[in-house]
């Protein structure tokens, strides 16, 4: 009886900025790596070449290879809105795999701020705010990505390609991982794309990387070593167990007492600043009562900083309020007067556009832009 088989599909090629698996094809190849980063900024350069045979000055066996396994990028920018100050723009990215993430461009005027009494010097300074998964699992009770339960990680390529789409926009001198997902879940990806980040041609400076997690304390613990100078925040929220677990679930894994050490060793081993994320939410975690224990319990560190953080709108689906700002100044005032503790208040960018902290959820319309983004001048159209 004659045999039937059953066509699979070809394999869905790469991205390009897949640093550790370009690697790999190439040296099995006997190609060397050194093209590389000669690759990658021929692609950010010429963010629209659909085709890697417009790279010049490759070997012949290093097209072959790139046509066979790899893609310029593996997705695509299919929107972008501008908030009406015009201070920040959010991108809607759609991955190979048809799931979408957000990226946000927050653009900074230094010269506003001042220093030592002094306006401080520079200019406009543009951070990309990035993506490390489709959704997250921590399900934060004050977060719009944790409505969205948890999908699947991004390839290190995939990070990489929003900093790519991103420079279309502004020239990016920070990048913060405080988009949708917890980077500390998808470990070997935040590792591979800061060291793509650091690397030829992007060159960004490891002390203008900051990553926030809920605190997974394993993570924590190989932090410093895998990403040395690199900025660690941990989005603390609350000042004991009890209310930590009420608004954050996934905190009921990493006890307070465990992660307080852990974030202790890290500072004795890398003597390096730690920031705290706070987020303001009326009446569960913004009275003075709770500024005290949270000065206490930072009391041992040598430097931190915390950044009292404005609740943020995210619809019906939560009943938080935004702390008073009287109640947000006498929190702050606590904290600096009392435990010396250098406190900020994080200026909100991008509301208007649900492209504030927590605001990042993302449902796609039906009828999907293709090709270049679009600029919306309304962000209903992205039903986010």
């Amino acid at each position: 009886m004659a045999s039937s088989s059953v066509a699979t599909a070809p394999p869905s090629r790469r991205s390009v900025f897949d640093a550790a698996y370009i690697r790999s094809e190439f040296s099995a190849a006997g190609i060397s790596t050194h093209f590389i980063p000669l690759i990658w900024k021929y692609v950010l350069q010429n963010p629209w070449c659909g085709d890697l045979d417009v790279v010049p000055s490759l070997p012949a066996a290093a097209y072959a290879l790139l046509q066979q396994k790899f893609r310029p990028t593996t997705s695509t920018l299919t929107a972008a809105a501008d908030s009406k100050d015009r201070t920040t723009t959010k991108l809607l990215i759609r991955l190979q795999n048809g799931e979408s993430v957000e990226s946000v461009i927050m653009r900074y005027d230094t010269t506003l701020g001042k220093y030592g009494g002094k306006p401080r010097s520079g200019g406009v300074r543009a951070t990309l705010c990035v993506s490390s998964q489709v959704g997250c699992k921590m399900g934060c009770r004050f977060c719009a990505t944790g409505t969205m339960g948890f999908k699947s990680n991004l390839s290190s390529g995939e990070i990489v390609e929003q900093l790519v789409h991103a420079s279309r926009y502004s020239q990016i001198r920070n990048v913060v991982f405080m988009g949708m997902g917890e980077p500390m879940n998808n470990y070997n990806a935040l590792v591979e794309a800061i060291g793509v980040f650091t690397g030829s041609p992007f060159q960004l400076s490891p002390k203008r990387i900051t990553v926030s997690t809920v605190g997974i304390i394993h993570a924590i613990n190989k932090f410093n070593g895998d990403l040395p100078n690199v900025n660690l925040a941990v989005s603390l929220h609350a000042p004991d167990q009890d209310i930590r677990c009420q608004i954050m679930p996934a905190a009921r894994a990493f006890p307070l007492g465990k992660l307080m050490n852990a974030l202790q060793s890290y500072q004795n081993e890398s003597n390096r600043t730690i920031f705290i994320e706070y987020i303001m939410l009326d009446g569960v975690n913004d009275q003075e009562e709770h500024a005290h224990q949270l000065g206490k319990l930072l009391g041992t560190f040598k430097a931190q900083v915390v950044n009292l953080i404005p609740f943020n709108p995210i619809g019906s689906s939560s009943n938080f309020k935004t702390s008073s700002d009287q109640n947000v100044k006498k929190f702050q005032k606590v904290l600096r007067g009392i435990y010396n503790i250098r406190t900020t208040v994080r200026q909100e960018m991008g509301q208007d556009i649900a492209g504030a902290c927590g605001q990042l959820v993302v449902s796609l319309p039906d009828e999907r832009s293709s090709g270049d983004a679009t600029l919306l001048s309304d962000i209903e159209d992205l039903r986010i």
